[in-house]
């Protein structure tokens, strides 16, 4: 079965959130190990796992989801990028051509790209690498709080005031690299199924500061997508912050890595690029 040839939707297992067992709020921390350099990650609370998640295909209904409906947005982009093993040729080369991409997509102003994160899949079944692998939990990258402390982190102070007194947005680019993406794809919850009352804030704790995520609880009422094999020319749009909160679009959109049951034997393990950028309008 190809990638374009694919059934209307998949079943699939997603990583919701589960209370810390202390009955505390629940945190996370990114741990490095000074005698190794080595990577990892400390929580107070770990998802649960829900089976049975209907997960639709936008495979030839791109034009039914949009950034300001359903809070994401599949376009297709040629990058003149196509190497992303070198830090500063993405932070540069790669940078430079998204943000204008992302101009020209959602006719902001002014774009300013402030990290981005390479995902590499190896892993089986059900397993989660939370570093380097994709990641299987469902989530929003910034809460209202954190998208604002963006800004002041990321922006010129003496710009601050003007960029936050109209809209912005953080959204992140996301393509796969070097191949289609069948192992571990990417799903996105179109928002208008998502009830505040689902949105759990979760602290980040930094060496340097401290940050906040979004968690998500399971509600049958969620409503999910994902495009069936993404190729390095596909590309997904992610609204995780929305100065415009007034009900008129979408404010932020929960997304998580899944494991497609119906991806095929040997599927070359995912690889992907993630930008995460600050988005100003006039």
């Amino acid at each position: 079965m190809s990638a374009f040839n694919s059934p209307p939707f998949v079943l699939a297992t997603l990583g919701y959130y589960s209370p810390p067992a202390d009955g505390g709020k629940p945190y996370q921390k990114g741990v490095v190990d000074p005698s190794t350099g080595i990577r990892s990650l400390e929580r107070n609370w770990f998802p649960i796992d829900v089976p049975g998640i209907a997960i639709e295909n936008a495979r030839g209904r791109e034009h039914e989801v949009s950034l300001d409906k359903t809070g994401f947005a599949f376009f297709h982009h040629v990058s003149k990028h196509t190497s992303f093993e070198n830090e500063d040729n993405v932070k540069t080369a790669y940078y430079l051509e998204s943000a204008e991409l992302l101009k020209k997509l959602t006719g902001a102003n002014r774009v300013e790209i402030f990290d981005h994160t390479v995902r590499k899949s190896n892993l089986g079944p059900g397993v989660e690498n939370l570093i380097y692998g994709p990641v299987s939990m469902v989530h929003i990258d910034q809460s209202n709080d954190a998208s604002v402390a963006r800004v002041h982190l990321h922006m010129p102070a003496a710009d601050v005031p003007k960029l936050l007194s109209k809209r912005f947005q953080i959204i992140n680019l996301w393509r796969p690299i070097h191949h289609t993406a069948l192992d571990y794809p990417l799903a996105l919850c179109d928002s208008r199924s998502v009830d505040p009352t689902d949105i759990v804030p979760v602290k980040l704790i930094f060496p340097d500061r401290v940050g906040e995520l979004l968690s998500v609880k399971h509600s049958e009422k969620h409503k999910w997508w994902y495009l069936r094999g993404m190729t390095p020319d596909d590309i997904v749009l992610i609204k995780c912050y929305d100065s415009v909160q007034d009900g008129s679009v979408a404010v932020a959109t929960p997304h998580t890595a899944f494991y497609d049951p119906t991806a095929p034997d040997g599927a070359i393990p995912r690889e992907s690029i993630e930008l995460r950028a600050l988005v100003f309008y006039d």
